[in-house]
């Protein structure tokens, strides 16, 4: 029986449900959403669907399948949250940046950058996802780097700035992890028209391809595809 998986990407600013890649729905999320809203939010706005198992992409680090640290942009509660037991279903949890680079991935090394209410980030190569932590580097003036280049960084540096910072940023990282290519997504990537050397665009749905390869990763599968770190 071919699986029904629902995707579920969760930002600092909405909650994305895919059933597909053109299929979506959405609700705001911020600093005040808990894991109980989420849960009832979810299952009000999917309603109509069918799915048996779900994947999640968090924005915070994610370890064996539970959220390991409290996100920066969301409400308390989140640490250790059962997802399965609370939807009755299996599910997934990964990084969120983890989420669309194994989606956007298409081989050699890959770097993924995501541009929004901070910066997510992950790395993919050789069937293996890594997810990073790349939004707290230490940077300029005091600041971590996700203030210059998410959307604190917009607001203080002007598009034009920010831009200027963004490419030379994607270019240092991109030779730091020694990346054939870097894909950027995010909500920040529509205003650029024309993107850094060696960079790709990243695509919303995305998402949805990715949700679905995370199914590829559980063990009891008998073709290993994917291995997340």
């Amino acid at each position: 029986m071919k699986r029904k998986v629902l995707v579920v990407d969760v930002g600092g600013t909405y909650v994305k449900l895919l059933r597909s890649s053109r299929d979506e729905r959405e609700f705001p999320s911020g600093p005040r959403l808990k894991p109980q809203q989420l849960i009832a939010k979810l299952k009000e706005t999917a309603q109509g669907w069918k799915f048996d198992r779900a994947s999640i992409g968090f924005p915070a680090p994610v370890r064996k399948g539970r959220i390991a640290k409290a996100p920066k942009h969301l409400g308390k509660g989140w640490i250790g949250f059962n997802f399965a037991r609370a939807l009755g279903i299996p599910v997934c949890v990964v990084n969120d940046a983890a989420l669309q680079a194994l989606g956007s991935y298409h081989g050699g090394r890959m770097l993924f950058l995501g541009l929004g209410t901070g910066l997510g980030s992950a790395l993919v190569w050789d069937k293996t996802l890594m997810p990073l932590e790349l939004g707290d580097l230490p940077y300029r003036r005091g600041h971590i780097i996700e203030n210059y280049l998410g959307l604190p960084g917009l607001g203080l540096l002007g598009e034009k700035k920010w831009k200027r910072e963004v490419a030379y940023a994607v270019t240092q990282l991109r030779k730091s992890f020694i990346a054939d290519y870097v894909v950027l997504g995010g909500g920040l990537v529509h205003r650029f028209g024309r993107l850094p050397e060696g960079t790709e665009r990243g695509q919303n749905e995305n998402a949805f391809l990715g949700g679905i390869r995370l199914w590829e990763t559980r063990k009891h599968s008998r073709d290993l595809r994917w291995l997340v770190l």
